[in-house]
């Protein structure tokens, strides 16, 4: 009876992530404003108590984000997708993911569900603000040594890697990501980590950045989403 109610929770939970992505409202990433209260902490997501994501070590606290160090991991992603709402693209994409984990792929295997789904942003310049999404899914440890293929959808095998993370709560729309990008890019003014991730991406490095969703629709207090801007730095970095 435990692993039946255990079994019915975890697909239940599953379920919800689907629901959210696809409940969620449609607005163009060309709109300046948003109504969310931006989170000034940075905490670690209350999900990753409940289901597995990715490791990483805190490097440096700032002041609305935070440095950290992902050790290596791999993911499975789908091909860029064209679109002008984050909401929608991350809805097309994650359909694909969500048939992968269960059971949509070679090995005809189920994957267990983890946290955070990544969508990567690669901003256009366009009239129409089209914009280029990468959707990735946290391929779960035991799975990583020999993750599933399936049609579509790329395995990224990441070596360990710096993130500058800033948090936001509530539901994610199309009008949050671009502030909440902007925000955390002009906390990072004159730091050393602003300047490594001036190196890892080029001169363009501000118009990438990533979209991390961690929590189910039925949840609503304490939501924690974040945005990502990766880069490298020496291993061997002291303040």
């Amino acid at each position: 009876m435990k692993y039946s109610n255990s079994m019915a929770a975890f697909n239940l939970f599953k379920l919800s992530i689907l629901l959210s992505i696809l409940l969620n409202s449609h607005f163009g990433l060309c709109s300046e404003t948003s109504n969310k209260q931006i989170s000034k902490g940075v905490s670690s997501p209350p999900t990753c108590s409940r289901i597995e994501c990715p490791s990483y070590d805190v490097i440096h606290v700032g002041n609305g984000y935070e440095i950290r160090r992902y050790n290596s991991t791999v993911w499975a992603s789908t091909s860029p997708i064209q679109d002008i709402s984050l909401v929608e693209a991350t809805r097309t994409g994650f359909l694909q993911l969500f048939d992968y984990i269960q059971g949509k792929n070679n090995y005809e295997e189920k994957i267990e569900m983890t946290a955070p789904v990544l969508s990567e942003v690669s901003p256009s310049d366009g009239p129409l603000c089209e914009s280029s999404f990468v959707v990735s899914f946290y391929v779960p440890k035991v799975n990583q040594a020999n993750p599933p293929p399936a049609k579509g959808l790329q395995v990224q095998r990441w070596n360990p890697v710096y993130a500058a993370v800033r948090q936001f709560s509530g539901f994610v729309a199309d009008s949050d990501v671009g502030v909440e990008a902007a925000a955390l890019q002009a906390s990072l003014v004159d730091t050393v980590w602003s300047a490594a991730i001036e190196k890892s991406h080029g001169a363009d490095h501000t118009s990438v950045y990533t979209v991390a969703q961690y929590n189910s629709p039925f949840e609503f207090d304490d939501r924690v989403n974040e945005i990502w801007m990766l880069f490298d730095m020496e291993d061997d970095f002291t303040e």
